[in-house]
């Protein structure tokens, strides 16, 4: 019997957990299932046979290494600083790993061992990075495999509410983890078009938006991720003349969110103390010039000049007009802000996410320059069985099923861009309901 570990049980762990625990008596398999909440734990797993809710230590690497040991599979469902951890432990005791984040450098260290002992470590397979992978090189290798070339490739994926959902000006909620969110862009954004290489500072980021347009959805703002350039290596485009990644924001967000960046309460670099019972208001104030005849809303509008009523419209439903106290009054002003959004920008359990992600390619062909659109729009169920739990969870799952009963062959250090791994779990996201509509043209 073989038996699969999965490290946490947090909101994206819905549909992994579900997927993996229903097959196990048919499969022959044991699922245990660690968290800091053994409650949630026990919650996610239904009492379904062959599962067990085990504690979770992360700080006690012996406790971590004993419960690693039980497992032939491991799945970390951790904060991405914990991944490294996790996968030193996996190496040392000779355990498969499987993450949905980002391949880090920690990880590229260790891969010639992994090689050499003969183990799978997965990353990225999950959304983004993840299907993302999977449906662009679907493409890409259909394209070499004619002879054609790949001329520019775009890629945008965004978190966000179902239209029946979007019941603020922001048309926006927190689906994901509010933190990267309050801090998404930080840095510098890197990538290439027509040839040449582009630099957008953070400053810059939400200013450069393209509209990125969905049929039957409207418009949204698509703003460039931090590094495009590394993906023409994982692609194996790397004379590329356009590629670009990007995240998906509703059309107007971006102005909006521009104002927190230009004024700073972004920053995550120094603590604010304010005094006990400041408001939204003097939070806000804190970052305008001092005036004795000036309010607030005029000096915010003197600061950013191209304020329009949209952008005012937005700041105003969150109550930065107003003398509403502070949730929190000590942080950094990245810290003060997340408390502030987390209150208003809560999933509700009645409301329902939506996934959207776009391919944007151009592809010389014998009969000219053919335009490929690939889009992926996946709908929540509600605020437990969102489409964010279902798209990063189940390529994950599936995965980890595909490599137990043998079907995924390959060793050492991987990322879903091979066949052999990306076609077999497109196959069954479809199964899903988890497909791609393309549409070309010449």
């Amino acid at each position: 019997m073989k038996t699969i570990l999965i490290l946490g049980a947090g909101k994206s762990s819905t549909y992994l957990i579900d997927y993996l625990a229903d097959s196990c008596v048919e499969k022959g398999r044991k699922l245990l299932l660690a968290d800091l909440d053994p409650n949630l734990a026990k919650s996610k797993l239904k009492d379904r046979p062959q599962t067990e809710v085990e504690e979770m230590d992360l700080e006690n690497p012996q406790s971590r290494r004993t419960l690693i040991a039980k497992a032939d599979v491991v799945i970390s469902m951790l904060p991405a600083m914990m991944h490294p951890v996790v996968a030193k432990d996996c190496l040392d005791l000779g355990k498969h790993f499987f993450t949905a984040s980002y391949e880090s450098d920690a990880l590229r260290e260790m891969a010639p061992e992994i090689e050499r002992k003969g183990l799978f470590f997965l990353n990225e397979c999950g959304l983004d990075p993840g299907i993302d992978h999977m449906s662009a090189m679907k493409i890409i290798d259909a394209a070499r495999s004619k002879g054609e070339d790949i001329l520019s490739f775009k890629s945008y994926c965004g978190g966000l509410l179902a239209p029946e959902s979007e019941d603020n000006p922001w048309k926006y909620k927190f689906t994901w983890n509010p933190r990267n969110v309050v801090l998404a862009g930080q840095g510098t954004s890197r990538f290439i078009e027509n040839g040449e290489l582009k630099y957008v500072p953070y400053h810059r980021l939400f200013r450069r938006v393209e509209t990125i347009k969905f049929p039957g959805l409207g418009e949204f703002d698509g703003y460039p991720n931090r590094d495009s350039l590394s993906y023409r290596h994982v692609y194996h485009l790397e004379n590329i003349p356009t590629l670009l990644r990007g995240t998906l924001r509703r059309a107007g967000y971006c102005k909006a969110w521009d104002v927190f960046v230009q004024l700073g309460m972004t920053d995550d670099s120094f603590l604010m103390k304010l005094p006990g019972g400041s408001t939204y208001r003097q939070f806000l104030n804190a970052f305008l010039p001092w005036s004795d005849t000036l309010t607030v809303e005029e000096k915010l509008a003197e600061e950013i000049p191209d304020l329009d009523f949209s952008m005012f419209e937005k700041l105003q439903w969150l109550g930065f007009f107003e003398h509403r106290p502070l949730p929190r009054g000590e942080g950094s002003p990245a810290q003060i802000l997340q408390a502030i959004l987390e209150k208003d920008w809560q999933l509700l359990p009645e409301d329902r996410d939506m996934i959207v992600m776009q391919h944007q390619l151009q592809i010389k062909t014998a009969s000219g320059i053919k335009k490929v659109t690939s889009s992926l729009v996946e709908i929540g169920k509600d605020s437990r069985y969102t489409a964010m739990a279902k798209t990063v969870g189940l390529p994950l799952a599936i995965a980890v099923d595909l490599f137990l009963e043998g079907k995924i062959k390959s060793k050492g250090l991987c990322l879903p861009v091979v066949p052999e791994i990306y076609e077999p779990i497109l196959n069954e996201l479809e199964k899903h309901q988890i497909r791609f509509v393309e549409e070309e043209w010449i």
